[in-house]
This record gives C-alpha cells, sequence and structure tokens, in this order.
C-alpha cells in the first residue's frame, strides 16, 4: 500500500507530466507509423484516454483501463529502444512514465 505521502507526490509528479505532455506536439514523423507492430498514435491515445479517467476518477481506474495501461507500458518496452530522435524519444518516455505511475 502506498502512503498518504507517496500518493501525494506520485499525483504531483502525474500532473507535472500530464501538463508537458499536453503542452508537447506529436511527433510529425510518426503519425501513421508503426514500429514493431505497435502504432504510435493509438498508444499516445491510449494512455490519454487513461490519463483523462484516471484524473477525473481521482486517481483510480478500473480494472479494464489498467489493463489498457499495462499493455501499452509493454509496447513501449519494445519500440522505446527504436526510438533515434530526442523529440520522439523524450515524448513516449513521458508517456512510459504516466503509465506507469498511473497503473499502480
Amino acid at each position: 500500500m502506498t502512503s498518504v505521502n507517496g500518493d501525494i507526490e506520485r499525483e504531483a509528479v502525474v500532473a507535472r507530466l500530464w501538463q508537458e505532455h499536453l503542452d508537447a506536439e506529436f511527433p510529425a514523423a510518426l503519425r501513421g507509423a508503426e514500429l514493431q507492430g505497435v502504432d504510435m498514435v493509438l498508444i499516445d491515445a491510449g494512455i490519454a484516454g487513461c490519463m483523462t479517467t484516471w484524473r477525473g476518477n481521482g486517481g483510480f481506474l478500473d480494472v479494464e483501463r489498467l489493463r489498457i495501461l499495462r499493455h501499452c507500458v509493454t509496447e513501449l518496452d519494445t519500440v522505446l529502444p527504436l526510438l533515434t530522435e530526442p523529440e520522439e524519444l523524450r515524448y513516449y518516455e513521458r508517456l512510459h512514465q504516466l503509465a506507469t505511475l498511473t497503473s499502480q
């Protein structure tokens, strides 16, 4: 079980990362791209949808959204090593962090 201070800290980190994500532009070269069978737009959209729900539900997700996030983390573990552009890497590393933090 996470402590109250741990929950507060996690929520603050998630809020900061989420705002950074909202402010970032989607990497143009990855529009419509698939890497190792992973649709880069859909993984972004899947995590964003779960994030919106997580924030709206006070930091809680249902079982299906937790499954989606965990699947996204696995897919990102596959594609992150393939990204070579710093902008793309930052964008998807941030998504990985968000998915990891909110699926705990």
